[in-house]
């Protein structure tokens, strides 16, 4: 699973191997030295900014607009893609690169592609199905027909 969330929650529901191109904000990282804290996730801070044993200063793991994604990410994304049967665009407004064009590899790769959203977008027209409403009222009902 490719995520644009910051927040675990797919891994919460369940999903595993989750590639999050954008980081999450429940790991820290030292500015300095790169240290990456996953105790101080969800913890409350005494004091802000909180600073590394080092002496540099942590920040949230996750990427700002102008920052690069990542190292790793897009070479994890691209096998994703590489691997998959079906490519599913859930509730995004496609618009965000690098992440708009994906399901554009999907489908030259081959891949059944399905956009899940509550409005058109500009890959509604270009996907094999659209599924409009909220991702969490559609995508049950979507996992039933498909087990029948």
């Amino acid at each position: 699973m490719i995520s644009q969330n910051v927040d675990r929650l797919h891994q919460r529901a369940g999903s595993r191997e989750v590639i999050e191109i954008h980081g999450t904000l429940l790991v820290w990282r030292c500015v300095v030295c790169g240290r990456e804290d996953e105790e101080m996730g969800e913890a409350l801070f005494g004091e802000y900014p909180v600073m590394c044993e080092c002496g540099g200063m942590m920040r949230p793991d996750v990427v700002w607009f102008g920052e690069m994604l990542p190292e790793g990410a897009m070479e994890r994304v691209g096998e994703a893609i590489g691997a998959c049967d079906v490519f599913m665009s859930l509730g995004t407004s496609s618009l965000v690169e690098p992440a708009a064009n994906f399901v554009y590899g999907a489908k030259r790769r081959g891949a059944v592609t399905v956009e899940v959203n509550r409005e058109a977008t500009g890959i509604s027209e270009e996907v094999d199905y659209v599924l409009r409403g909220k991702s969490g009222e559609v995508l049950p009902r979507f996992v039933a027909a498909v087990k029948t």
